[in-house]
């Protein structure tokens, strides 16, 4: 089940926009929600594991804008809880403008070890979890002329090897994006950001010759920082763009080169 916290009260009359961001607790998500906050909206950061981290960023962004916070904890590889997840974001702010769907499980499925149970969890976060939050959420964007924002991947198209797992639910979500642009026009627009090198996995930072490697791959020849896809999320989330069933590519140029 989800948890709303907000620590002041709230003003009966604000105008603000509202988003949704999922696995909003750090890394991308929590760039994500920085940036959404400068742009003057405030912010639903959920989180599953990642509590202590979405708390500190909840009093951030309170103390620097009040009431432009609240927290939401669920497992959304639980269906149940997602319609839980969007009843609690309209009850907390009385309003939702943008969902952007983050929360990513990503690692190796090696073909011939892979298992169900990694199978479920890869194609819970990244297809179904989406898939069920927008579903939640669509009359209140229909309302608000709004928009959602999937987190894609390069990989959706082009295949990582030891990933095919992954790569398969990457590339539901892209049919999501382009899916969802067609079923809700012309008042909900949805669109992607696809990320190439952004940031290391947590935890396994490179060597000095794997980085040099990487970044030789790359034709900026740098990693692009969470903040770049932050970037690209309030690009597309602007009310005014044309801009509907599109997966923008945030990759430092990699994907001309494959």
């Amino acid at each position: 089940m989800s948890d709303i916290q907000l620590n002041t009260p709230l003003a009966d009359n604000d105008p603000r926009p509202v988003a949704l961001v999922t696995g909003a607790g750090k890394r991308v998500g929590a760039a994500i929600a920085r940036k959404l906050q400068r742009e003057n909206y405030r912010v639903v950061i959920h989180f599953n594991h990642s509590r202590t981290h979405a708390e500190a960023l909840a009093s951030e962004l309170n103390a620097l804008k009040v009431n432009s916070a609240a927290l939401v904890q669920a497992d959304l590889g639980d269906v149940n809880s997602l319609p839980d997840v969007a009843k609690k974001t309209l009850q907390v702010f009385g309003r939702c403008d943008l969902l952007v769907n983050n929360a990513s499980s990503f690692y190796p499925t090696p073909v011939g070890k892979a298992t169900v149970q990694q199978w479920q969890d890869l194609f819970a976060s990244n297809a179904q979890a989406p898939f069920f939050l927008a579903q939640a959420l669509i009359p209140e964007l229909q309302k608000n002329n709004g928009s959602i924002i999937n987190i894609c991947d390069v990989h959706a198209h082009r295949p990582l090897r030891e990933h095919t797992l992954y790569c398969m639910a990457k590339a539901a979500n892209k049919m999501l994006t382009q899916s969802l642009a067609l079923e809700l026009a012309p008042t909900v627009r949805v669109n992607g950001v696809a990320p190439g090198a952004v940031l290391w996995p947590e935890g396994s930072p490179p060597s000095a010759d794997r980085l040099e490697e990487k970044l030789q791959a790359i034709p900026l020849q740098q990693l692009g920082g969470a903040e770049a896809i932050a970037d690209a999320v309030a690009f597309l989330a602007q009310p005014q763009n044309y801009i509907t069933g599109q997966i923008l590519n945030v990759d430092g140029g990699k994907s001309l080169l494959q």
